[in-house]
């Protein structure tokens, strides 16, 4: 059977600007992969109703949360569109995100991947800080201006498993679930271990570090680098917060870390401040920290 990437071509993602303006935000890097919902001989991926099942599980709970914070909602969703991307934007109350089928056709894409997705880009408007540009490092912009709305790509990748997938997930038989996805022992362990022997949190945690895992493999294929791994943390320390895409590893890291984390998902992020809703070393955490591989504490 044809491999999902034989059937697209002129993917080029080294060298190229991101796809994250200050008008909106990119799950990935720009790219010109294409997977049209007519194409022959995927291999993986979900389909269209898992496509609106997982889009439907966190816009169902964040349309009400988004008002609250004086936007409104709407999740476009594309699934004739190939294109192999999501997008955040913000147009005065209209806070949107959209969807595309191409990326849901990807051979990596699960379901509770593609739920990921969608929290990854309303993390980009209510993920809270660091925001782009916050940092003053300047990122892909330069010169270190802010967006003034926009949650950064790891703050937004953090947001996914600290928070958004936590209240997608909770009211799941997340034993069943985790029973089938096959979950490497570096995870279970790792989940067993942070939440103490609380069963149901340490399933959820499991399935949320798989969740990250779908994703980070297509980071990977993308990239065309090896798989990311539970139990090979990125070892990369910046010395200024990243506002970009980080590497395959340190995004897994990241949903890791989020899932990881013992602050409640009711605990709210803030805008200004990292700490609020967050787990930091500076507060006496020793798991579920921002990774160090894009986040710089700030002192």
């Amino acid at each position: 059977m044809m491999k999902t990437t034989a059937l697209v071509m002129g993917l080029t993602l080294s060298g190229l600007s991101l796809a994250c303006g200050i008008n909106g935000g990119g799950f990935l890097p720009e790219n010109d992969l294409n997977i049209p919902a007519n194409a022959k001989g995927i291999n993986g991926g979900i389909t269209e109703a898992e496509f609106n099942a997982s889009i439907d599980k966190v816009e169902n709970i964040y349309k009400s949360i988004v008002t609250t914070k004086g936007g409104n909602l709407v999740i476009n969703r594309k699934w004739s569109d190939g294109t192999v991307n999501a997008y955040a934007q913000q147009s005065g109350k209209t806070w949107s995100v959209a969807m595309f089928g191409g990326l849901a056709r990807h051979e990596t894409i699960t379901s509770d991947g593609m739920s990921l997705v969608v929290c990854h880009e309303i993390g980009h408007h209510i993920g809270g800080a660091p925001k782009i540009g916050g940092s003053g490092g300047g990122g892909w912009w330069g010169g270190g201006s802010s967006n003034n709305w926009a949650s950064n790509e790891g703050q937004s990748d953090y947001f996914s498993g600290l928070k958004c997938l936590r209240r997608a997930f909770e009211s799941d038989d997340n034993a069943a679930i985790v029973a089938g996805l096959n979950a490497p022992q570096a995870l279970v362990d790792a989940c067993t271990s942070a939440k103490r022997g609380d069963l149901a949190e340490t399933n959820l945690c499991i399935r949320i570090g798989m969740a990250g895992k779908s994703v980070a493999n297509l980071f990977s294929a993308l990239s065309k680098l090896p798989d990311a791994k539970f139990d090979s943390p990125d070892s990369k320390v910046v010395s200024a917060t990243n506002d970009s895409h980080p590497k395959a590893q340190c995004r897994l890291d990241t949903y890791f870390q989020g899932a990881l984390c013992e602050v409640k998902y009711s605990e709210d992020v803030s805008n200004s401040d990292e700490a609020t809703g967050t787990c930091t070393s500076a507060n006496g955490f020793k798991e579920g920290n921002r990774p160090l591989c894009w986040f710089k504490p700030k002192q």
